[in-house]
């Protein structure tokens, strides 16, 4: 990190550690305003990048008291939440961009390089990779001891989690000819079946022990953009999912039947709450649909490119724009409530973490906010 680099991020945390908060008072009432704080940031690069901007979309992993990071471009960084001290730092050739998958002491995550990971979360050993020869832009999935995960030549595998052996893998038609989105599809699993979208435009449901197919449907019949890269969110009988031709479908879990569309899709997962489920759009909207029947409740649009996939926090929705601020929104209404302006967007979804909210920024750091309605005498506002 060059000079001047580390002397303003380290001038920006001791703002934060001094109290200098960043606060946003919206949407308040008689007694209480929602309140957007900035409390810990850290640096996500072992070296600045001067040879061009990389999309960081990783999600934090949160494991015990550690923040665990990375970055497009040079691998993953573990920091203790409370000392701000760096752990360990694990070098990836290409660096990070999906978002990995940890349970007890190990975490999952694949890389741009091609390869499946598992690391020991305590101090950042390899204990297996495994080579898929494909880039790895999906986040994987962690069931029972199985490892599932699409790969950039979008093949599905399944690897046994604790030693990295390929169990099964189930391949997709050569889809070369078709031009692609960049991403991934995290599979989702459900009563012994594996659902993953494909860059062909289909939903697909396979047995999760043996890798045979139950059954496929093709949704996106785009002639240009077939990818389906968002997650399949199930939800009962149901399984939602967005596509890259600017729609979303409710399908029937057991016989991949289309119950409805809605025209708003695009590379994002849904999220579902209560009644309702939040979708971003290609075009740079975020919508709050019906669960049952897909019909419109609120839409926002922006302008600062499109959003991320939103999460919840405190019951409020939160989404950040690509090059823009962090956005969060009333769920019911879709008042906006308040905003973080990190520099140069949001490409990451939020790890959510009782209060706290942890995400990594377009240019690489990874910052830790507190979002919520606070009783306005406690609130001391800086002029």
């Amino acid at each position: 990190m060059n000079f001047k680099v580390g002397l303003s991020l380290a001038l920006l945390s001791s703002l934060i550690l001094t109290s200098c908060t960043m606060l946003q008072k919206i949407n308040e009432d008689s007694n209480r305003a929602f309140v957007v704080n900035a409390f810990w940031v850290q640096d996500t690069l072992a070296k600045k990048n001067h040879e061009f901007r990389k999309i960081n979309r990783m999600s934090p992993v949160i494991y015990k008291n550690s923040i665990i990071a990375g970055n497009a471009y040079d691998g993953l960084v573990s920091y203790g939440m409370d000392s701000k001290n760096k752990n360990w730092r694990v070098d990836i050739p290409f660096g990070v961009e999906a978002s990995g998958a940890a349970i007890k002491d190990r975490l999952f995550v694949g890389s741009n390089n091609g390869t499946m990971y598992s690391i020991d979360l305590a101090n950042g050993q390899i204990v297996w990779q495994f080579d898929t020869k494909s880039e790895l832009v999906g986040e994987p999935l962690l069931n029972e001891g199985i490892l599932y995960f699409v790969s950039g030549s979008q093949s599905l595998y399944a690897l046994d989690a604790s030693n990295g052996k390929q169990l099964w893998i189930h391949n997709r038609q050569d889809t070369a000819s078709n031009m692609t989105i960049r991403g991934g599809s995290k599979p989702s699993i459900s009563n012994g079946l594996v659902y993953a979208g494909f860059s062909d435009g289909t939903l697909v449901a396979i047995n999760a022990k043996t890798g045979t197919e139950q059954w496929e449907i093709t949704l996106n019949r785009n002639t240009k953009f077939r990818d389906i890269d968002a997650s399949p969110v199930i939800d009962g009988d149901f399984i939602y999912i967005n596509s890259y031709d600017d729609k979303i479908y409710c399908v029937s879990k057991d016989k991949g039947e289309i119950v409805w569309t809605q025209n708003f899709g695009g590379a994002s997962t849904p999220l579902i709450f209560q009644d309702k489920i939040f979708v971003v759009s290609s075009k740079g909207e975020i919508v709050a649909l019906s669960k049952k029947e897909g019909t419109e409740i609120w839409k926002h649009s922006t302008s600062q490119g499109v959003y991320t996939e939103p999460g919840l926090i405190n019951n409020i929705i939160v989404a950040g724009e690509s090059q823009g601020k962090l956005q969060f929104f009333e769920p019911t209404t879709g008042k906006k409530l308040g905003s973080f302006e990190p520099g140069r967007g949001v490409f990451s979804k939020p790890s959510i973490y009782g209060d706290e909210l942890y995400f990594v920024s377009g240019e690489g750091n990874v910052y830790g906010i507190t979002a919520r309605y606070e009783n306005k005498s406690r609130i001391y506002y800086l002029k």
